[in-house]
């Protein structure tokens, strides 16, 4: 597959600055490989921006939550197409919603082998998945970097929140809150400080929500020459 175009990320992180990682401007790529394209980017489908939003209808807890295990990529492959070929259109066109989907929704097999993502369950069925990443990359879509595996300084680089889908018709039931959640906890336990992504348009409100503040507004190239309006955002991770 030809070249495609990859944001250039900015420069180490040190204390009293923003935001490890993240590109804070489209002015600048630099060409990778658009081979071991996978997982999607910070974005999620659109699990409500409401800072209450934590049960499921009223009187219930969300679905349990778990670590995702190999067995389960299938199934969180195909519940990220579908959450970014239902949302994506509300925000995006034709043509970018179906390159998203083919692009961003494929799984990062990283995340589950390094066991930091999680998946919410109901029926027997995946209906959220989403995590976080101790590793350099900060999205998947826009082809490999050479330092993607690299792992991060806890002192230094922010935790990547990473691929955060909800099924459609389990929005705004607070599923995307708790994921957020138990990422969190797990990178507060690994001495990070701060959780950076990449949001898509239909995740901002809920990133929002949480307390992620916007950093700067930018173009997510895909490896088909098309690009995504994206946001790349950061939150400090609270003390326990």
């Amino acid at each position: 597959m030809a070249a495609a175009p990859r944001l250039t990320l900015a420069a180490p992180h040190r204390k009293g600055q923003h935001l490890t990682g993240i590109p804070t401007a489209r002015a600048t790529f630099a060409p990778a490989s658009a081979g071991g394209v996978s997982a999607g980017i910070g974005g999620s489908a659109r699990d409500g921006a409401r800072r209450q939003d934590t049960a499921v209808g009223t009187d219930r807890q969300p679905p349990p939550q778990r670590l995702a295990v190999a067995a389960d990529a299938p199934a969180i492959a195909e519940l990220m197409r579908a959450s970014i070929l239902d949302l994506f259109p509300r925000y995006y066109d034709a043509r970018r919603t179906a390159s998203a989907a083919r692009y961003i929704g494929e799984l990062d097999m990283a995340l589950i082998e390094d066991g930091t993502y999680y998946i919410h369950e109901a029926g027997g069925e995946i209906v959220a998945c989403g995590g976080w990443s101790r590793r350099n990359r900060l999205y998947t879509g826009s082809g490999a970097g050479t330092d993607d595996g690299r792992l991060l300084d806890p002192s230094t680089e922010p935790a990547r929140v990473r691929a955060m889908f909800v099924r459609g018709d389990w929005t705004r039931r607070g599923l995307g809150r708790a994921i957020l959640e138990a990422c969190e906890r797990a990178a507060r336990a690994e001495g990070f400080t701060t959780l950076a992504l990449m949001a898509t348009l239909p995740g901002e409100p809920l990133y929002r929500a949480f307390g992620f503040r916007e950093v700067a507004r930018t173009m997510v190239p895909l490896p088909d020459g098309l690009e995504l309006d994206g946001v790349a955002m950061e939150r400090p991770i609270a003390p326990a």
